[in-house]
């Protein structure tokens, strides 16, 4: 079985939303990351702290076969056609472990796509 990582760095907003979306098209579960971030503009200050913008981190581990179904999902959720509302990456995943009890759930979907 192979999987690729799934990245999103959102606006807290709209996080909840965007993982709901992504485990209605197969995603198994998320992880979120409170996170900072600042984006091409200079971060604003406030007698002189620097006022960075809040941001979460989702990770999803996904099927490979899933990737491109749940990335769509996230775009969508996310609304990022407009500005400033996030991104999504896919990075390859070499090995995986601590997924032997779901292993049988994956081995399960696989012989009932083919029946």
């Amino acid at each position: 079985m192979r999987f690729k990582l799934i990245l999103s760095s959102v606006k807290p907003g709209i996080t909840d939303d965007i993982v709901d979306a992504a485990k209605a098209a197969g995603a198994t579960g998320a992880t979120i990351i409170p996170a900072r971030g600042t984006g091409i503009r200079e971060a604003k200050s406030f007698f002189g702290l620097s006022l960075e913008a809040q941001t979460d981190i989702i990770m999803f581990l996904v099927e490979e076969h899933c990737v491109e179904v749940i990335l769509g999902v996230i775009q969508k959720a996310g609304e990022f056609h407009k500005p400033g509302t996030g991104i999504a990456f896919v990075l390859p995943v070499e090995h995986v472990v601590g997924l032997e009890s779901q292993m049988e759930k994956f081995k399960e979907e696989v012989r009932g796509s083919y029946f």
